[in-house]
């Protein structure tokens, strides 16, 4: 070990002390570093917002372009947006920071985002599951997994029993028939009704204002939009400055707390995104993770998911060895989610290592730069890209 990190984890050691006698918490202090540049409000917003979650006692590490002059924050200056991606990932590996808030991140497919809104009609906050990211690419598999990824928000944030409910969306039925049976099968979920007088599990547009259910389930170009309507309804749509913003990248294996906001959200939304990863690292989510989907397994998920692939009819693919695995660091979009997968094969088949991710405009397919010219003309001529 560096004298520098020794150092440093004895600089942490007695801050984390200073901590617990200060405001009474036990336990780490979880710094949660966020992006600054690329806010369209300017990095001053971001800045703002890092501000008023340090007066709240969670420390925050802020990586921008510039060092302005404030007590309780940490700076860490970056030349550019993607300098800033890579220092993230950089700290968050190195436990220098135990969560992050971002405008963008790159996903692998089956992780998707569970945000969180504070709804008109109650003031009552909702899990909208799920808000960016693809957790599959059947639609009615993705909608099951989101029902588990907002559980697991909504418990690790402090709701010891939400209920659920799953939004009139295109899958919803079968995705409510893939659930009751897992939930016959033994896995503790508690459904919501909606207030409508017909009630039932799916829910309409007047349960998304009154919150009827603590998470509330669907696709995640629905829920992307609504959370922009929940968040920047009482500006005109150019401010996002109500809720928690788009929230945790959840799936299984995925391990880093990574918190999504948007390029227009303003600084009391991204002071609550700073907050929401507090929540979580405080509630344990890693375990609540892990105890969630071991439970969802012993109720036979794996089976009830490949029901849920196979009532579509789809044929598996051919199944493809992927390459020796290496860095991809460059983006190839205007892929379709549905083709996304065959692309990566495809790429695959040309002896090119590739991965499947979602931007923050849509799916992209992950490469190495080396890679970036082939990979591009491949996937124009077998008709993937224009």
């Amino acid at each position: 070990m560096s004298e520098d990190k020794t150092k440093r984890i004895i600089a942490e050691t007695f801050l984390d002390m200073a901590h617990m006698l200060e405001t009474g918490r036990s336990g780490k202090k979880m710094p949660i570093a966020i992006t600054a540049l690329g806010s369209e409000h300017g990095e001053e917003t971001v800045y703002q917002a890092a501000l008023a979650a340090a007066k709240k006692g969670i420390s925050v590490k802020v990586i921008g372009s510039s060092r302005p002059e404030a007590e309780n924050l940490e700076v860490i200056p970056v030349a550019s947006e993607e300098e800033g991606h890579k220092k993230m990932d950089e700290m968050l590996c190195e436990k220098e920071a135990y969560g992050a808030v971002t405008m963008h991140y790159p996903f692998p497919i089956g992780v998707s985002t569970v945000g969180r809104v504070i709804t008109p009609a109650t003031g009552k906050q909702m899990y909208i599951a799920s808000t960016t990211g693809t957790s599959s690419v059947n639609r009615v598999e993705s909608m099951v997994k989101n029902a588990i990824y907002g559980i697991i928000a909504a418990k690790a944030s402090g709701v010891e029993d939400p209920t659920v409910g799953i939004l009139n969306v295109d899958g919803a039925r079968q995705a409510e028939i893939a659930l009751q049976k897992l939930k016959k099968n033994g896995y503790d979920i508690r459904f919501a009704s909606s207030q409508r007088a017909d009630g039932g599990i799916v829910m309409r547009g007047n349960d998304l204002l009154t919150a009827s259910a603590d998470v509330m389930v669907m696709d995640s170009l629905t829920g992307n939009v609504l959370t922009k309507v929940f968040s920047a309804y009482t500006s005109g749509g150019s401010y996002e400055s109500l809720g928690f913003g788009y929230g945790p990248g959840i799936g299984e294996g995925f391990e880093k707390l990574v918190l999504i906001v948007s390029r227009a959200s303003g600084a009391p939304l991204i002071t609550g995104a700073i907050e929401f990863a507090r929540e979580l690292l405080e509630g344990g989510y890693q375990k609540v993770m892990a105890h969630e989907f071991a439970e969802a397994k012993k109720a036979g998920l794996e089976q009830i998911l490949s029901e849920c692939r196979q009532s579509k009819g789809s044929e598996a693919a051919e199944e493809v060895k992927a390459p020796p695995k290496e860095v991809v660091t460059e983006e190839i979009l205007g892929i379709e989610i549905m083709d996304l997968e065959a692309a990566v094969s495809c790429l695959w088949v040309a002896g090119i290592y590739a991965e499947s991710g979602m931007g923050c405009t849509g799916p992209v397919v992950l490469i190495g730069e080396h890679n970036l010219e082939k990979a591009r003309e491949i996937l124009t001529q077998k008709k993937f890209i224009g």
